[in-house]
């Protein structure tokens, strides 16, 4: 927690700056939700291929003695697994980019499925050192052309038109042909 909701609970000036303090220096050890969550995923599906590989070489045990068979087999499960290990290793990059979305959408926008929804996945590239590169890109764009999903920044006035008539508000001069509008004539009325 930070100063200012340990003094919105109560707390004093100075004790809410200690505990401040005291809270930084608590969480200085944890890691991410996005980055536990993607080592929990690969580590269930590591340990699930574990067990698949360990069923495989239970099954060649049984026909070790059939060796054209067993040939066969290892060719199969090699195969297999290769198979297997591309599929993870896309399964791998797909959710490190999910979480690297929503990493970078969290609290900046009014509905994270929607803005999820509309970034391209397939022009995202997965960098060496684990970061996202045209994710910002498609941000940006997103910002320019929906600016109604992202939520105003911090320091940046929105001022937003109220629906409704505002009375006084437009013109209440009359045009060349000297006839107002009936908006226009209600208002002209009201603002005298």
């Amino acid at each position: 927690m930070n100063k200012e909701q340990f003094i919105a609970l109560g707390f004093t000036e100075e004790q809410a700056e200690k505990a401040a303090t005291a809270s930084q220096d608590e969480l200085k050890g944890f890691i991410p939700k996005t980055r536990f969550d993607e080592v929990n995923t690969a580590k269930s599906k590591a340990e699930n291929d574990v067990a698949d590989r360990d069923k495989q070489i239970a099954e060649l045990g049984k026909t070790a003695g059939l060796s054209e068979d067993l040939k066969q087999q290892i060719e199969t499960l090699k195969t297999e697994n290769q198979t297997a290990k591309t599929q993870y290793e896309s399964d791998l990059k797909e959710v490190k980019i999910s979480n690297a979305i929503t990493a970078a959408l969290t609290g900046k926008v009014h509905n994270e499925k929607v803005v999820t929804g509309l970034i391209d996945k397939t022009k995202l590239v997965l960098g060496d050192d684990g970061k996202i590169v045209g994710l910002d890109e498609q941000l940006t764009g997103l910002k320019t052309s929906d600016a109604y999903l992202f939520k105003p920044e911090e320091g940046q006035s929105q001022q937003q038109q109220q629906p409704g008539i505002k009375v006084g508000a437009g013109k209440t001069e009359p045009p060349a042909g000297g006839q107002l509008s009936l908006g226009d004539a209600i208002a002209a009325h009201f603002t005298k």
